[in-house]
């Protein structure tokens, strides 16, 4: 499996969007795009779809951006692929040769788990802070 670009700047955006959860604060593309290091043209491309899916609101003016539709520990990973790769996680093996049903089955129990890996996984785990390192002398 290959994560695509588009997935990791979603997951990216999502996970900076998270951070700011709590003081609700918005976001403008502009400065998502610069914290994340990810283009602006193809970060707004990427928001309209999270926000037709449910997943972040807009806001319009000069104050307006972008800002979680849900809590970070509502949205999991796994609603983050369907939406953003829907057919990253659908079953595609044949069970046709000597050793296909084999295959697909293993395929199948590797779809399973990745399934629930990615529901175990919400945006609040995303949005770790910067590293706290504590340095003893």
């Amino acid at each position: 499996m290959k994560l695509t670009v588009k997935l990791e700047y979603a997951c990216r955006a999502l996970a900076q969007l998270a951070k700011r959860f709590e003081q609700a604060d918005v976001s403008s593309i502009e400065e998502l795009a610069s914290v994340e290091r990810i283009p602006a043209k193809y970060l707004a491309q990427i928001l309209s779809e999270l926000r037709n899916g449910g997943l972040v609101e807009s806001r319009r003016g000069k104050q307006g951006g972008y800002l979680l539709a849900k809590a970070p520990d509502q949205v999991t990973l796994y609603e983050v692929v369907a939406l953003i790769e829907g057919d990253m996680i659908s079953e595609n093996a044949k069970s046709v040769g000597d050793s296909g049903e084999a295959v697909a089955k293993a395929w199948s129990e590797i779809q399973e788990r990745f399934e629930e890996s990615a529901r175990g996984i919400t945006l609040a785990d995303l949005a770790v802070g910067e590293s706290q390192e504590m340095y003893y002398i």
